[in-house]
């Protein structure tokens, strides 16, 4: 377990997603103290089923939302990304605190609406930027200084997982996120390029390879490039500060400090960065209770980076280019 999870009253939780992050979710609820995982809902009935079966639960499947619903305090939404706004208003109108993977929603008129009723309703709405908790861990929040630059690459190998989005939302989102995060202040101008696979066969919505690069209001500029076509993974950040940099690589867990600032070397061994998803849930119901005033991720935090990515897709949308695997 990430953190301490803080225990009052027994609180009733589902998924709704039987995917891979819908039973990365479903262990964790599993792991947390006073509070009991109810059910599984999936669109799918022998999805919803198997990963029920896996945990001793319900299986919720087609139209059974609103029942599902009706049993629990809070979800995970882990469905595709195009379905999260749909499920995360349902059971905000209905009452329950959600927690949604990102991105938040596919367009910033559903990311408002969820925003604005868990704020009406008086719940928490929570997303899964789950790479704040390694930052925290490193320090970087407690640096004194706005950084100057941040240089950002992401890429991952061909996948047929989330191609319901442009890689800016599959990836690219953590880093934007982690960005504005440090920034502190929303973007200003920006400019983007993009490439996207066209071999047969082969289907997404959006770009595959993108870079961008966006200022801020302060000042800070930054270089973001994502891509899910390239050879191997690479997760790296850049950021100059007016003392000095720090280099990370963030698959490998480790970086390179020459600032005068102190950072926790050993960050790859406290608990909320080796467990960051167990943390943003564990923050998640801690939230709920009352027990912490906020997620590791908020709604309006998580919207502002979809802001920003829906930005940079529009950004570059005329200027996509083929590009055969």
């Amino acid at each position: 377990m990430a953190e301490e999870f803080v225990m009052t009253e027994v609180l009733r939780v589902g998924v709704a997603g039987a995917g891979v992050f819908g039973g990365y979710h479903a262990n964790k609820y599993r792991q947390a103290e006073g509070v009991e995982l109810i059910g599984i809902y999936d669109l799918d009935k022998a999805r919803a089923e198997a990963l029920a079966v896996q945990h001793g639960v319900k299986a919720f499947s087609g139209d059974e939302l609103e029942p599902f619903l009706a049993l629990i305090d809070a979800v995970t939404i882990a469905t595709p990304a195009f379905a999260h706004a749909d499920v995360a208003l349902k059971a905000l109108e209905a009452g329950v605190h959600v927690y949604s993977e990102k991105p938040l929603a596919i367009t910033t008129a559903d990311g408002h609406a969820m925003v604005d009723l868990a704020a009406e309703k008086g719940l928490v709405l929570a997303c899964g930027h789950q790479e704040r908790a390694v930052f925290e861990a490193m320090g970087l929040y407690d640096v004194p200084e706005t950084p100057l630059r941040l240089e950002a690459v992401r890429n991952g190998t061909a996948s047929t997982r989330n191609l319901d989005v442009s890689v800016v939302l599959d990836l690219m989102i953590h880093d934007l996120d982690l960005a504005q995060s440090l920034a502190g202040v929303g973007p200003g101008g920006m400019k983007a390029a993009a490439r996207y696979r066209a071999d047969a066969g082969y289907k997404a919505v959006g770009a595959d390879e993108v870079t961008a690069e966006v200022e801020f209001e302060n000042g800070m500029t930054a270089h973001f490039r994502a891509s899910r076509m390239a050879e191997a993974r690479e997760r790296t950040m850049r950021i100059v500060y007016p003392g000095g940099e720090v280099n990370i690589d963030l698959l490998n867990r480790r970086f390179e400090n020459n600032t005068p600032f102190t950072l926790n070397a050993d960050f790859a061994e406290a608990d909320i960065a080796k467990d960051p998803l167990g943390t943003s849930v564990f923050r998640f119901l801690d939230t709920v209770r009352g027990a912490r005033e906020r997620p590791l991720c908020t709604g309006e935090e998580a919207l502002k980076a979809l802001v920003l990515a829906l930005s940079i897709d529009e950004e570059l949308a005329p200027e996509i280019s083929p590009f055969v695997l």
